[in-house]
């Protein structure tokens, strides 16, 4: 490693000590709540500095042994084993060292929409959500369907679901875009593909702190539910719809029965709304590394394509084609994920360097 990044190191620990040192005195209230949030941060690194400086002092022993006979076949396999160990624990160092998106490991909002081919868009966009959803369960994340309007096949018009649990948006914030699908729709008579797609979204979830929501910004309608609903359904104004006129943005909920449950859905997927758009328009930097590196998490931009002919499901970003199609639509996404993953972060330590 380079001195630059050693003296980082050794900040890094400096730091750890003075904060431990900190906490065991006076601090109190708002202070303490601060330093020991920003040693809960700095321990995980710390850990992985300690194994590495712990492993190259092993590695200067075993060198320094290897010219001593009697010890030359011990200190060999050591020297080999630590000679495989280092580039590892360097790695998890750097990795450990890259900015922190803040809002990974927050819950998400996922959304799915209908795009491009009528019913078949529907339906797919229904088979997409039950997979994330499985997803989530294997994930152990709560899944809290909030919007599921179906339509006359059994497909869906839109589909909107709470995600909650760790790192929620950390996994699936690389689902973000338009996802295209190629089969021969059950209603097709001769046997021809057809493309269609449906776009994802995947927002990170926001509190009442992270956005600044002023009701006279808000216009809010209640109206009688419609569609299948129950008993309920143009009985009661229980469905509500709110627009934050600043912005434009538009939420409409009408799953629940009770006027008041559904303000409070749409009031948390309208934060949500605002708080990405907020990351996206003040951190702009964010949005370069985001382009230069697997993706936009723009709606607009393919992502990747399900063909059920092939049985593959590419995803265009990374260049990945996997042959389990069954697999990814029963919610066995790790693959997919792990890559984009591991894409992202080399594009950001190809940038660091």
């Amino acid at each position: 490693m380079n001195a630059n990044l050693e003296q980082k190191l050794d900040r890094i620990l400096a730091r750890s000590e003075e904060l431990r040192f900190m906490l065991s005195g006076s601090l109190a209230g708002d202070a303490f709540v601060k330093a020991s949030k920003e040693l809960s941060e700095l321990e995980p690194v710390e850990e992985k500095i300690t194994a590495l400086r712990a492993a190259e002092k092993q590695m200067k022993e075993a060198e320094a042994l290897l010219a001593d006979p009697e010890m030359k076949d011990l200190a060999e396999a050591e020297y080999h084993d630590l000679k495989t160990q280092l580039p590892e624990l360097e790695m998890a160092v750097r990795l450990a060292l890259l900015p922190k998106d803040e809002a990974d490991d927050r819950s998400g909002i996922l959304e799915i929409r209908p795009a491009a081919g009528g019913d078949e868009a529907g339906l797919f966009a229904g088979e997409l959500f039950s997979a994330y959803q499985k997803y989530a369960q294997s994930q152990g994340w709560r899944f809290e369907v909030l919007e599921y309007d179906e339509n006359e096949l059994g497909g869906i018009k839109g589909a909107m679901a709470e995600i909650t649990g760790k790192s929620v948006f950390a996994k699936l914030k690389f689902e973000s875009g338009v996802h295209r699908v190629q089969r021969v729709p059950a209603t097709e008579t001769q046997g021809r593909i057809h493309t269609s797609t449906v776009t994802v979204a995947v927002l990170p979830e926001a509190e009442e702190v992270d956005v600044d929501v002023n009701e006279t910004d808000l216009r809010i309608d209640v109206y009688r539910a419609s569609g299948a609903g129950g008993q309920h359904v143009n009985k009661t104004e229980s469905a509500v719809r709110i627009t934050h006129i600043p912005t434009g943005i538009v939420v409409a909920m009408q799953e629940e029965r009770s006027q008041h449950k559904n303000r409070a859905k749409a009031m948390k997927i309208l934060r949500s709304r605002l708080y990405d758009a907020q990351r996206h328009a003040v951190d702009s930097t964010r949005a370069a590394d985001r382009k230069s590196q697997v993706g936009t998490g723009d709606r607009s931009e393919r992502i990747r394509t399900y063909n059920f002919p092939q049985g593959r499901v590419t995803d265009h970003r990374i260049n990945l084609t996997l042959h389990k199609i069954d697999r990814v639509m029963l919610g066995e996404f790790e693959d997919i994920i792990d890559a984009l993953i591991a894409e992202d972060q080399a594009a950001r330590l190809a940038a660091e360097s």
